[in-house]
């Protein structure tokens, strides 16, 4: 436990300690957020935010964590990287979509080929295509989800919290220092990314973070339960930013527009605005679900086969009425999105 508080300490110090630098580096490197018609933000902001947090990770997690079984703690640190890396050259120069989903395909081969990879089927070449989906979708969700000040990183933190304490459960510790080492780095970010925000984290933090719960999610082991049931437990954590993610997809294909490239006032943020709530009071709403889910995400660790499939069950028809729901006025208004 010393360890932890150790980790959490000091990724939450570098986090306030190296943001500040970060902004004050960004308009002499051309990082800033310049206003545009679907941005809510009405001057510059700088968006390199995500290096901090990665610093931060990074050094908390080499330098206090544990080094037993290298081999996928740097595979992980490894993807994390490169995954950043490339995030941080699309927020200065910008790159294809197709590129970006290749890079995340090559850093979640890196994750299969060290050991880290999703076990439900018998057959490796499924439990590779399930990893390769399940890293690219929870990276881009968590890019998506970037889109109000304060939701990705505090969001990223409660998800980062309840892996952190379901680790503790089951003594992983390897997976529970990196996960305690995100939280502190995201806590320490938010201090200058609530409402109004001085700086964002960019597709270099953002891309990180998801990447980095992804596997965190992947690793995650419950000896005392089944992965008949288990396997329901990272979606339940990463469930907000899921909803997100395939309300957006949903949406946009139901009106004929690309998904992947046609930026829009169509998340479930956006949506909670239109309805009538402020910035603040949305961001706020969606961290009470997400912290919700990640209760419920507890609960299924050591729930029963039926009781975590009602659980789940429940969740998945909750998510589909909210899908259908916020597809109507006053949460949508076709006019207002595009």
């Amino acid at each position: 436990m010393s360890v932890y508080i150790l980790v959490f300490a000091g990724a939450l110090v570098l986090a306030i300690g190296m943001t500040p630098a970060a902004r004050w580096l960004a308009p002499r490197v051309g990082l800033m957020d310049r206003p545009e018609a679907r941005k809510i933000h009405l001057k510059p902001v700088p968006r390199i935010g995500g290096v901090a947090i990665y610093l931060a990770v990074l050094a908390a997690a080499l330098v206090l964590g544990e080094w037993r079984n290298f081999h996928e703690f740097g595979a992980i640190l490894i993807g994390a990287t490169g995954i950043s890396f490339m995030g941080l050259v699309d927020d200065r120069w910008g790159l294809r979509p197709l590129v970006k989903m290749i890079g995340q395909a090559l850093a979640a081969l890196l994750l299969y080929v060290s050991g880290i990879y999703v076990g439900l089927f018998r057959h490796p070449l499924l439990n590779l295509i399930a990893t390769v989906l399940w890293v690219g979708y929870i990276t881009n969700a968590i890019n998506f989800l970037d889109n109000m000040d304060g939701l990705a990183g505090g969001v990223s933190a409660i998800a980062a919290a309840f892996f952190a304490l379901m680790c503790s459960f089951s003594g992983q510790y390897l997976v529970g220092a990196l996960s305690i080492a995100v939280l502190g780095a995201c806590l320490g970010f938010l201090f200058y990314n609530l409402n109004p925000a001085s700086i964002f984290m960019g597709d270099s933090g953002a891309l990180f973070l998801g990447f980095t719960l992804a596997a965190i999610g992947i690793k995650l082991r419950f000896p005392d339960n089944v992965n008949f049931v288990t396997w329901m437990v990272p979606v339940l954590v990463m469930g907000l930013p899921i909803f997100d993610t395939t309300l957006v997809i949903v949406s946009r294909l139901r009106r004929g527009l690309n998904p992947a490239t046609t930026p829009g006032k169509d998340h479930i943020s956006h949506r909670l605005v239109a309805a009538g709530l402020t910035g603040r009071e949305a961001v706020l709403t969606l961290y009470v679900v997400s912290f919700v889910l990640g209760l419920l995400a507890t609960f299924v660790t050591r729930a029963s086969v039926v009781e975590g499939y009602v659980v789940g069950g429940l969740t998945l028809l909750a998510g589909i009425y909210a899908l259908w729901r916020v597809e109507r006025p006053p949460f949508f208004r076709r006019e207002e999105t595009e």
